[in-house]
C-alpha cells in the first residue's frame, strides 16, 4: 500500500490503525474513480462493499414512502459509507450518488468483517459514525415530523375554518331563501282587475331576493293606486328596506287620496326609520279616478313611464322629482294625466334599459321605445311578455346584474284587439307579480 492510501485510512479512523492492519487493507483495498452522477450504492439492493472517500464527495439520498427524495447528507474526501449494509446484512438504506469526479477505496465484505473483528479501533470509529447517522436521520425524521405536524394543523385549522364558512353560508342561503319567500308574499299576487282597466306585472330579482316592488292598490270604490319603486341596493339589505317603503305606501295611501302627499309621507317615515344615510328609493306612485281617468302622479327619481296611443308616439311621461329617503327637506311636484280609452301606461325600472349583452351594450329605451311602438295595441299581458322576450333575446346568456320589474295598465275601450298571432313566449316561474289573462 503507497503512503497516500496509508495517509487517508489513517485520517480516516483518527490515526489509530497499526501497521498490522494497514498490512492486511494494502492488498484487498482497491481504488476506483467514478464520473459525476455515478451511483455507487442503490436503496434497497444488497451489497458487499465498504466505500472510504479519496477525493469528491458523494449525497446519501433516502428515497421516502411518499416518493419524496430526502438527502441525508454529503460526504467528502476522509469519510465512508456502506457499512451498514455489511454489519446487519440488510438491504441499502440509502442511494449514494457521486456529486464530482469521485476516488473511493473499495473493501470488500470479507475483509470488512475481518477488519472489525480484529481491531477495535476501527470497530469503534465505525460504531460512533453509525451513531452519528442515526441521529442525523433521527433529526432529519423529527424535523420533517414537526414540519408535517405544523402543516397537519394549518390543514385542521383551514378545514375548521372552511367547514365554518360553509355553516355560514348555508345560513345565509337559508336566511335568504326565507326573505325571498317573505317578499314574495309581499308583492300582489293577483292584480286588481276592472271592466275598462286592466292591469299586467313582472318582477324578477337580480339575487336571491331584491329591491324592487310594484302594487296596485284599490283604495275606494272609485280610487287604484299604482306604484312601482326600486331600493337603491341589492341583496337582503334592500329586501327589508324593500318591505318597510311599501309598507309606509301602503298605510299612507289609506290616509290620502294626494299622490304628493302620500310621498312626501313615505319620505319621511324612511328618514325616521333609516338612521343611515345610505337607504333611499326611487319611486312613481299615482292615483287613478276610474270614472274621469284622470291619473295624478308623482314620479321621484323613477325611469319615466310610456304613454302609448295607437297611431300616435310613443309619449315619456313629464315630471322631476328627487328620489325618496336619505336627504332631508324634499319637495315633489304632483302631475295629472288625462287617459284615454285604448292607452297603455308602462312603467318599468332601470333594469329593462341597462340589461346587458354578451358585448357589454345596454338594452336602452330607445329599443324599447321601438318595441312598444310595434305592440301598440297588445293587450297588458302581451305587453309584458313583449317586453320580457326582447330582453332576454338581447341579453341571451348573460347574467342580469339588475333587478328587471315592469307594471303596464291598460285602459278599456281599445279600438282593436291584441294581435293574436304575435310571438310570446309564457314568463318563467322566476316572476313575483301575475300576469293575469286578458278579459
Amino acid at each position: 500500500m503507497d503512503e497516500s492510501i496509508s495517509t487517508i485510512l489513517q485520517n480516516t479512523f483518527n490515526n489509530r490503525l497499526d501497521q498490522a492492519t494497514l498490512d492486511t487493507l494494502r492488498p484487498v483495498a482497491q481504488r476506483h474513480t467514478y464520473p459525476a452522477q455515478t451511483t455507487l450504492v442503490r436503496q434497497g439492493e444488497y451489497g458487499d462493499t465498504f466505500f472510504v472517500i479519496v477525493a469528491g464527495s458523494v449525497a446519501a439520498i433516502q428515497m421516502l414512502e411518499n416518493g419524496e427524495e430526502r438527502l441525508l447528507g454529503v460526504l467528502r474526501a476522509g469519510e465512508y459509507f456502506g457499512e451498514m449494509g455489511l454489519i446487519d446484512d440488510t438491504p441499502r438504506m440509502a442511494t449514494c450518488v457521486a456529486l464530482e469526479e469521485t476516488t473511493v477505496f473499495e473493501i470488500t465484505e470479507e475483509v470488512f468483517d475481518r477488519l472489525i473483528e480484529e481491531n477495535p479501533v476501527v470497530a469503534h470509529s465505525i460504531t460512533r459514525q453509525i451513531v452519528k447517522h442515526a441521529r442525523a436521520r433521527d433529526h432529519l425524521s423529527i424535523v420533517e415530523l414537526q414540519q408535517k405536524n405544523r402543516a397537519l394543523q394549518q390543514a385542521y385549522a383551514d378545514l375548521q375554518a372552511a367547514q365554518a364558512r360553509l355553516v355560514e353560508k348555508e345560513r345565509l342561503e337559508h336566511e335568504l331563501e326565507l326573505a325571498a319567500a317573505v317578499q314574495r308574499n309581499l308583492l300582489p299576487g293577483d292584480l286588481p282587475q276592472f271592466p275598462d282597466y286592466h292591469f299586467a306585472a313582472y318582477l324578477h330579482p337580480a339575487r336571491q331576493v331584491g329591491g324592487d316592488f310594484y302594487d296596485v292598490v284599490v283604495l275606494d270604490d272609485e280610487h287604484v293606486a299604482l306604484l312601482i319603486a326600486d331600493v337603491a341596493d341589492k341583496g337582503f339589505h334592500a329586501a327589508l328596506f324593500m318591505a318597510v317603503t311599501r309598507t309606509l305606501f301602503l298605510q299612507e295611501g289609506k290616509h290620502s287620496l294626494s299622490p304628493v302627499q302620500v310621498a312626501q309621507a313615505v319620505h319621511q317615515g324612511m328618514m325616521d326609520v333609516a338612521r343611515a344615510d345610505e337607504s333611499f328609493v326611487t319611486a312613481f306612485y299615482g292615483v287613478l279616478h276610474r270614472p274621469s281617468g284622470i291619473l295624478r302622479y308623482v314620479r321621484a327619481g323613477q325611469e319615466r313611464p310610456l304613454l302609448i296611443r295607437p297611431q300616435q308616439a310613443i309619449i315619456p311621461l313629464p315630471g322631476d322629482g328627487r328620489f325618496l329617503g336619505m336627504m332631508p327637506n324634499l319637495r315633489l311636484q304632483e302631475y295629472t294625466l288625462q287617459l284615454q280609452p285604448g292607452d297603455r301606461l308602462v312603467l318599468f325600472s332601470d333594469g329593462v334599459p341597462d340589461a346587458v349583452n354578451a358585448s357589454g351594450q345596454h338594452y336602452g329605451g330607445g329599443r324599447l321605445l321601438a318595441l312598444l311602438q310595434q305592440h301598440d295595441r297588445d293587450s297588458a299581458t302581451n305587453l309584458v311578455a313583449h317586453i320580457l322576450d326582447d330582453v332576454n333575446l338581447w341579453r341571451g346568456q348573460t347574467a342580469a346584474f339588475d333587478d328587471l320589474t315592469l307594471l303596464v295598465m291598460e285602459v278599456g275601450g281599445r279600438s282593436s284587439e291584441p294581435t293574436p298571432d304575435a310571438p310570446l313566449s309564457t314568463p318563467q316561474r322566476s316572476y313575483y307579480g301575475a300576469i293575469p289573462n286578458s278579459p
